[in-house]
């Protein structure tokens, strides 16, 4: 099974008309993209958009074999020309099976907002799933999900779709996702491709023609990731968005209850409304045990906590009991996180403050910690693929 992309933008595609923002300035050449529009083996086309027929006379394809078009979501604005020859546009009614002349079937998957998914069977047997603009699917069982060889989806609007789709084991590692009904709301070329690396998905200029099965370089997400910053650089916020795609998360939150401190309250009720509504939360600094268990991925926010208690543990603020073996305690509380880290099978992205770059702490205490941290990130980092820091809420790649 073929499929031409005739476009992989928004539903208004990508510049937005009269819109000023960064991204959609910077969305030029081979990083315009026109509203989303899918035609397989030259016999189906999955939405009719302004332009198809030139869109695919650019590609190389001619829309005259197209014996069906269907919609997947409500299109706004004005009504939408049918380029002569082409059927009348369609939808299927959800849970439906289309069967076409040219052996492909078409099954209507129910969506959790407006719109509809299609399940697209070739007849050589190559499954294909197009997902609407904003849309996820709804009530999937692991018991009757369907594996897919691609899925086409809004992986930057709805990252929890293909978190959903990975939980009942439509997709598996050699499944070639591919972002499409791409805005405004990421930034064209490096940025959107890292964004979409981290949820082992990729996209792909207009006009690109793939084979469905045919084996893709899926993108290899990092097992244990490293995301340094400041305060408020949005590095806990980094960190959450390269999980969203994957389900089951453990967030572990390092940093404990504060009784009577509304501040700090505060600051976690943010960060808990932030979350998916699938993530479990656990608090606690054990993260070895954690680390040598089996289980979903983990996310560590923040190693600056978990050094706090274990600073308080070994008695690191008295300089009588440091000299006395807290320093050695110390080294190696850090030795076994970093062996537990090593040695884990589990996702691991873990939050840390970067510290060293401001102010010199005015006391002896609050320097031996920056120091103590500045060292704990390092030997953490050292046993991840990748590393990011994040400034001014832009992530800067250091490793991986």
């Amino acid at each position: 099974m073929e499929i031409t992309l005739l476009g992989t933008g928004a539903p208004p595609g990508l510049p937005r008309p009269d819109c000023p923002c960064a991204a959609c300035a910077s969305a030029l050449g081979p990083d315009a993209r026109a509203a989303t529009a899918a035609l397989v083996d030259g016999a189906l086309l999955l939405d009719l958009t302004p332009g198809a027929a030139f869109a695919a006379a650019r590609a190389g394809r001619s829309l005259g074999g197209v014996g069906q078009v269907l919609l997947s979501h409500p299109h706004d604005g004005p009504a939408m020309e049918v380029p002569a020859g082409l059927p009348q546009p369609g939808r299927v009614p959800d849970g439906r099976e289309l069967a076409l002349l040219t052996g492909h079937r078409v099954r209507a998957l129910a969506m959790d907002a407006g719109g509809t998914g299609y399940a697209v069977t070739g007849p050589d047997g190559q499954r294909l799933l197009y997902l609407p603009p904003g849309g996820a699917p709804a009530g999937l069982e692991e018991a009757t999900a369907e594996s897919y060889d691609m899925v086409l989806a809004d992986v930057v609007g709805r990252p929890d779709a293909l978190a959903r789709l990975r939980a009942v084991g439509s997709v598996g590692p050699a499944t070639d996702v591919l972002a499409v009904h791409l805005d405004h709301d990421v930034p064209p070329g490096p940025e959107l491709r890292r964004r979409l690396a981290a949820a082992g998905a990729r996209a792909v200029p207009d006009g690109t023609t793939l084979a469905v099965g045919a084996y893709e370089d899926v993108p290899d997400v990092p097992r244990r990731t490293l995301v340094l910053g400041g305060a408020r650089s949005g590095k806990s916020v980094e960190a959450e968005r390269r999980l969203e795609a994957f389900p089951d998360v453990l967030y572990v939150a390092t940093g404990g209850t504060r009784g009577g401190d509304t501040e700090w309250a505060a600051r976690v009720a943010v960060h808990r409304e932030r979350r998916p509504g699938s993530w479990r939360t656990t608090e606690t600094t054990d993260l070895v045990p954690l680390l040598a268990q089996d289980g979903p991925p983990l996310l560590v926010d923040c190693l600056s906590l978990w050094l706090t208690d274990v600073m308080d543990a070994v008695g690191a603020w008295d300089d009588a009991e440091w000299a006395g073996g807290g320093e050695k305690a110390l080294r190696e509380r850090v030795r076994e996180l970093a062996e537990a880290l090593r040695c884990t099978a589990r996702t691991v992205v873990a939050v840390s403050n970067e510290v060293g770059s401001g102010i010199v702490p005015a006391t002896a205490s609050g320097r031996r910690y920056r120091d103590e941290l500045g060292r704990l990130n390092a030997v953490f980092a050292d046993e991840c693929e990748q590393v990011l820091l994040v400034v001014a809420g832009q992530a800067l790649l250091l490793r991986g």
